[in-house]
């Protein structure tokens, strides 16, 4: 498909571990049964939903021919904010978790799978990052060569 062509074969399994794990930690949310402070449990179960959701929404996009229909700047940009914002916003949520828990085994296992989950959208960011900065690099050489032929008087 255009998506396992534009990111390879190692970012579809990537992405699909991150929609596991952002999985993962809601139903973990979801089967806690009791809370005394319900804030952090109910902000955790919103942004593990969440995150799960717009992953989701952007692997649709990558696997349809919406992907050939929109522009792939843009939704490579979408991506790279999307995945900022989730990954900040996860481990900013899974702290607040781990500060108003009640201990239970379902709890404790939902903050593990909200930290790692949140851990990998961070760490994809940096991929992302990375690979942005090698695009702008191999487009640098190719732009200093021609202003440098612009530059030469046109009578020499």
């Amino acid at each position: 498909t255009q998506w396992v062509y534009f990111f390879g074969w190692h970012r579809a399994i990537f992405v699909f571990f991150l929609q596991l794990l952002s999985l993962l930690a809601f139903i973990c949310e979801e089967v806690v049964s009791e809370c005394t402070l319900c804030g952090g449990l109910y902000f955790f179960e919103f942004v593990s939903c969440s995150a799960f959701l717009l992953s989701l929404l952007l692997l649709i996009v990558y696997c349809t021919p919406v992907y050939d229909r929109v522009d792939t700047g843009k939704v490579k940009s979408s991506d790279f904010y999307i995945t900022l914002g989730t990954g900040c916003v996860f481990l900013l949520a899974s702290i607040i978790f781990v500060s108003t828990h009640f201990g239970t085994a379902a709890e404790i296992t939902a903050i593990v799978f909200g930290f790692i989950a949140s851990l990998m959208f961070l760490f994809d960011f940096v991929v992302m990052l990375c690979e942005k900065r090698q695009e702008g690099q191999l487009r640098k050489p190719e732009n200093t060569a021609r202003a440098e032929a612009l530059t030469e008087p046109l009578n020499a």
